[in-house]
């Protein structure tokens, strides 16, 4: 009976100890997701003057 319980205790800790490791992925791809966000937010903060002016330029030489 012992063994029994045992066994159910050892089986539901690693099937808990499997979903939080499915929990922890998840919050990896969160943080990776949100860091590319915030890198390409700054890029277009920098850069975005430049790009704009780029395809102004593009329209007008098309509209000519």
């Amino acid at each position: 009976m012992l063994s029994n319980l045992y066994m159910r205790l050892r089986e539901l800790m690693v099937r808990t100890q499997e979903e939080a490791q499915e929990g922890q992925g998840m919050v990896e791809y969160a943080l990776i997701l949100v860091l590319i966000a915030v890198v390409v937010i700054v890029i277009l903060a920098v850069v975005g003057h430049q790009v704009n002016n780029v395809f102004s330029n593009i329209s007008s030489g098309l509209n000519q």
